[in-house]
């Protein structure tokens, strides 16, 4: 018999794991599995954020060198098809609705079967036209709050929860299939992601107040909150958790009910982690990536190994998984493929991490090196795709006006591409070029200014964008040489260690600030409609991106998603909107 389970989360934070220290968290299952699997103490991942990273997962290889969000390309290699062409029967059963979305539509049918359950997040789930009354809360306001507060009235039970409705059918699969050879089933929950909702036996086992406003969805920018609101989100996300745990837990005991250790490989996994006010900052993707959201936690049972409580620090990453499966069930590894097999003895000097037009990340395992782009513009930037769909939308004609066929990659299998002009998702830009030592500081503190270090790490990075096919112009955005050896003059980390420096400031709390402060209780839409005047140029421009997407946020919520704007600065448009303000009633 040959069969193989994973797990698969979404947001776990490795440092809230007792195999990895963590204290005072309830989750017993994670320490059994840690017990009876290997657990990797140095592993990365690679693509960011969620669907960047399963296509990593399909193929093997990075993905936010080349494009942004968005679906299986016709030229990629996919590790459930590749295993479902071999005779393997696979099947995924998930709540996580990205795959159903247009910048997921072509991960699910690579799998033999599939089932999906509703009501994560703001799954376009439950019809209801008329306005939900949600409960008092300190959740912040966005597009998927609506629909999100309409599901929830749908998940009252825990045993009609997503979460519970996934692992049931990932159990069910399991004991269906107890005599047959040859699967493998991806049981794969949106949990612990954002909102934190759960249920009051698990925030009971936190301490929370259940009558109190609810705050399980902070936004996407530094903490704004006061420290017992920090605490309160943290204990909900633990909450969270304690219930991903006790998920957990269930596929243990069948493991032990049916000896499948005996014969059934078991992964256990996440894409990334999550910022719960560390370093001044919540959630992912508007900051670096930091130690806390890409050291991610893996636990790997490979039954003809059988290497139990064993905790090993080989430099892994997402893209290994692949690799992985394929080598367990005797499938041949596309040359195309970069992941290495967790089963044999192959070892990477370096791991590359980023999200497309972000920061481009190398770690040797001790030191990491975080690129910035070398100037404010952050270009040139393009996705290459034969899919232009982002995550929950087509590219317009607009978009695609300026689009033109080119070559393709070596790993395109001979197929032109679209290339269409990109945007990131914020500039790196405004963080700097960060270099930090994780063997002396492990909390990334302490930014390094060494030339000769950053010399070295450069290398690698150059290195490692190379043997990944990057496109010229990533070389370009980011200062780097496409050929030859990296030089002094390419380095970033002393150019760009002020704006680095003011990065790493905190945000103006809201109850450092009156009640009546304009930037408290004036909108994003407030601000672009009546106060322009009041503002720089610089920051208008910032907000007419956020006009966009949420102009129902406060002014103070929009300047804390701006690495830039220091606590000085956000004090001082605060002040000039007030005198504003008067000028005009007077």
């Amino acid at each position: 018999m040959r069969r193989a389970v994973m797990v698969m989360y979404d947001s776990l934070n490795r440092r809230m794991l007792p195999p990895y220290g963590a204290e005072g968290v309830h989750a017993p299952n994670f320490s059994r599995l840690a017990e009876r699997s290997v657990t990797y103490d140095n592993c990365y991942a690679g693509s960011m954020p969620c669907m960047p990273a399963r296509r990593e997962l399909h193929t093997g290889r990075y993905n936010f060198l080349h494009r942004s969000w968005g679906p299986l390309e016709p030229y990629d290699d996919s590790t459930p098809e590749l295993l479902r062409q071999h005779g393997v029967y696979t099947h995924l059963a998930t709540d996580h609705q990205h795959y159903w979305e247009d910048g997921g539509a072509t991960y699910h049918n690579r799998f033999s079967t599939y089932e999906f359950f509703r009501g994560q997040e703001g799954d376009r789930w439950k019809g209801h036209v008329r306005d939900p009354e949600p409960p008092p809360t300190l959740n912040g306001s966005n597009f998927l709050s609506r629909q999100d507060w309409i599901n929830r009235q749908y998940l009252t039970d825990e045993s009609r929860h997503s979460q519970t409705l996934t692992f049931d059918a990932g159990i069910e699969f399991i004991r269906t299939n107890l005599a047959e050879d040859r699967w493998f089933v991806q049981i794969e929950t949106f949990d612990p992601h954002e909102p934190f909702f759960s249920y009051d036996e698990y925030r009971r086992l936190q301490g929370i107040d259940t009558e109190a406003p609810v705050f399980d969805w902070p936004s996407y920018r530094r903490v704004i909150e006061a420290p017992g609101e920090v605490e309160r989100a943290r204990g909900e996300y633990l909450a969270l958790l304690a219930m991903c745990d006790r998920s957990l837990g269930r596929v243990l005991d069948v493991f032990d009910e049916h000896s499948l250790w005996d014969d059934t490989m078991l992964i256990v996994c996440t894409d990334h982690g999550f910022l719960l006010g560390e370093r001044g900052w919540w959630g992912k993707s508007v900051q670096p990536w930091f130690d806390e959201t890409i050291h991610t936690p893996l636990f790997v049972w490979d039954p003809e190994a059988a290497a139990a409580g064993v905790r090993r620090d080989a430099l892994v990453q997402t893209i290994d998984l692949g690799p992985t499966l394929l080598d367990y069930f005797d499938v041949e590894r596309p040359p195309d493929m970069q992941g290495l097999s967790l089963r044999g003895n192959e070892m990477r000097e370096a791991a590359l991490f980023g999200a497309h037009g972000g920061h481009v990340n190398v770690t040797d395992g001790r030191y990491v090196y975080m690129r910035a782009c070398a100037d404010p513009t952050n270009t040139p930037l393009y996705d290459y795709t034969l899919m232009p769909t982002h995550m929950r939308a087509r590219f317009t004609p607009q978009e695609l006006h300026d689009a033109s066929l080119v070559a393709g990659f070596g790993f395109t299998k001979g197929a032109p591409l679209l290339r269409v002009p990109s945007q990131a998702l914020g500039n790196p830009w405004w963080h700097g070029s960060l270099l930090f030592d994780l063997e002396h500081d492990p909390q990334q503190r302490t930014p390094l200014a060494d030339d000769d270090l950053e010399l070295r790490m450069a290398g690698l990075l150059v290195d490692e964008m190379r043997r990944n096919d990057a496109p010229a112009e990533q070389f370009v955005r980011l200062g780097l040489p496409a050929d030859g050896p990296v030089q002094p003059e390419h380095l970033l980390v002393k150019r760009q260690w002020q704006q680095a420096q003011r990065a790493l400031q905190p945000a103006v709390r809201r109850d450092e600030l009156p009640a009546d402060a304009p930037i408290r209780k004036l909108t994003v839409r407030d601000v672009l409609t009546d106060h322009r005047d009041a503002l720089p140029d610089d920051v208008l421009a910032g907000l007419r991106g956020m006009g966009r997407f949420n102009p129902a946020a406060t002014l103070l919520e929009a300047l804390a998603g701006h690495p830039g704007i220091s606590p000085e600065l956000m004090l001082k448009i605060d002040a000039d909107l007030a005198s504003s303000t008067e000028n005009r009633m007077g």
